[in-house]
């Protein structure tokens, strides 16, 4: 398989730009131009390694690990440091508990607020939302 950066892009479902990023990144190796890297000296051409390497860096964003992390675990996939990789993975489970405590603890706070306005509503009605009125400065 040897493809241009735009199919590459576009299997592994990001713009040319990011690709290019990831690269600039070292998160993605830059093929040599297929005639040179003189001006005008062809076309980069990708392979089945390298979409591979995409696809995993997208996975793992989605995961919710960062650029740098995304980074480590590369390195650590050439050592094959199995310790590390479980702790980086700890890691971010952590992160993910502590973001998910903090979205229920914020959604519970915004359903009190929505039924506090619907019992407004249920009286005369006046005043401002409590919505509203706790998102004010």
């Amino acid at each position: 398989m040897q493809i241009t950066i735009g199919k590459l892009a576009s299997a592994g479902g990001v713009g040319v730009e990011t690709v290019r990023y990831y690269q600039r990144r070292g998160l993605m190796a830059t093929p040599v131009r297929s005639g040179g890297e003189r001006w005008g000296g062809g076309i980069r051409r990708y392979g089945a390694d390298d979409l591979r390497r995409l696809r995993f860096i997208r996975s793992a964003q989605a995961a919710g690990f960062t650029l740098d992390e995304i980074s480590d675990l590369l390195a650590l996939e050439e050592s094959n440091d199995r310790a590390r990789v479980r702790r980086l993975a700890r890691q971010r489970i952590d992160a993910l508990d502590a973001k998910i405590a903090q979205m229920t603890e914020t959604r519970a706070a915004l359903a009190r607020l929505a039924d506090q306005c619907a019992a407004s509503d249920a009286g005369d009605g006046r005043g401002p939302c409590p919505i509203l009125a706790a998102f004010e400065p």
